[in-house]
């Protein structure tokens, strides 16, 4: 099993550099590829800051990706209902936080727009601190 960078998963998906783009391309062709979670987050901050995907195409990308037979992640579960969050308007950053926290435990946020968004979305256990006057 190889593990990867968010380097090569982005030449992979944007193909932006042809010879990297053969070359990762070749590599998730080779075998097992194991991919972080870490490395997942970073993708989609990478792919919406500098190339300008918008979070579907970053679900529709990172979805494709993950659903390969040689491609594994770290806790898949919870990488699986954090893209079924940002289908409903929760950020990828925000929805790989939440839905990595222990079973049962409060999440708790500062920003209340993200808080109803996954209320919104269906997430329970989520809560906004409010802010101390």
């Amino acid at each position: 099993m190889v593990a990867v960078d968010t380097n090569v998963v982005v030449r992979l998906l944007t193909a932006d550099d042809p010879k990297q783009a053969a070359a990762a391309r070749s590599l998730f062709a080779a075998g097992p590829i194991w991919i972080a979670k870490t490395v997942l987050l970073e993708t989609g901050w990478v792919l919406r800051s500098l190339y300008g995907f918008d979070e579907s195409a970053i679900r529709e990308a990172l979805t494709k990706l993950l659903g390969l037979s040689n491609v594994h992640t770290e806790d898949k579960p919870s990488m699986a209902a954090a893209l079924a969050l940002t289908a409903h308007g929760v950020e990828l950053a925000d929805a790989i936080h939440l839905s990595s926290r222990l079973p049962g435990a409060m999440f708790v946020s500062f920003d209340q727009s993200f808080v109803r968004r996954a209320r919104r979305a269906g997430a329970t256990g989520v809560s906004g601190v409010p802010a101390k006057q």
